[in-house]
């Protein structure tokens, strides 16, 4: 078939799978499957496409009809700009917690040392070392997949950051000018509710925030005392409903000039908190 026909096969083959964003995944999966780009999809769009194009494109759509993530089947994601690479291992980045690298960034100045936590695909810290490159970059995840993943992600941006393995702030030494995470925050309860492309693929680990969603919100705000400088930073990204609570976990743990940041659709974020002089 020509390429395309064969776009406007796949959108009708996810058309009785998706709710939205069909044509656009169907393009993308063309683009992966043949590795073309739009410019060359409409100078050659009535060419017939290769067979093994062809067999990896339909592999691509009944992947994707079985709601795969569209970033699980491409193998990449694009954050702050910059590519990343993802497998099941890791989260998908997303554009929220763009918000918090943003907020991040507004705050850390050259010679800092910054720690992230619960990492994924490193795209946090690793953004945040791309735009800040005087910073000292650290970054910790209790799975060896997904440190295999950030560290690929560091090596793809061409910045270092010393990647740890192990539970929270367990391997950790040192102190740190500021401290950043995206934890799992969904409540053990809702995770059954969730699209099946996160229910089903993203990893549970990564997403489990205990029974209310605060268990690890609640476990770095006590133990960042220890690793955070006086007057340093410690900022989250929230669930949409958990700014005042995790904003009263850090009034309760002593952290001032505490404030809750709305994402572009007006909902709350980020939590950022100071640790007192």
């Amino acid at each position: 078939m020509t390429y395309r026909e064969a776009y406007v096969k796949g959108c009708r083959m996810l058309e009785g799978h998706l709710t939205e964003n069909v044509e656009t995944d169907a393009w993308l999966l063309l683009s992966a499957a043949c590795g073309i780009d739009r410019n060359f999809y409409y100078m050659h769009m009535n060419e017939r496409m290769g067979a093994e194009a062809e067999g990896a494109y339909e592999g691509f759509l009944k992947r994707r009809a079985g709601r795969v993530p569209l970033q699980y089947i491409t193998g990449e994601q694009e954050f702050m700009g910059l590519k990343f690479h993802v497998s099941p291992h890791v989260l998908i980045p997303r554009q929220d917690t763009e918000i918090l690298v943003e907020e991040a960034l507004k705050r850390i100045r050259p010679g800092m040392d910054v720690l992230d936590l619960c990492t994924g695909s490193g795209c946090i810290i690793i953004s945040m070392k791309k735009y800040q490159g005087q910073i000292r970059a650290a970054a910790c995840d209790n799975s060896p997949q997904a440190l295999a993943v950030a560290r690929e992600n560091a090596a793809l941006n061409g910045v270092s950051v010393q990647f740890l393995e192990g539970d929270l702030f367990r391997p950790v030494e040192g102190m740190f000018d500021a401290i950043v995470s995206n934890p799992p925050y969904i409540p053990t309860g809702e995770l059954a509710g969730l699209m099946p492309e996160v229910r089903d693929f993203e990893p549970r680990s990564a997403l489990d925030g205990d029974a209310d969603g605060l268990i690890f919100y609640r476990r770095i705000v006590n133990d960042a005392k220890n690793h955070l400088k006086p007057g340093g930073f410690l900022l989250f990204e929230i669930g949409c409903d958990q700014g005042k609570d995790v904003s009263e976990l850090m009034w309760q743990a002593g952290y001032q000039d505490r404030n809750v940041i709305k994402d572009l659709a007006g909902l709350d974020r980020v939590v950022a908190g100071v640790l007192p002089q």
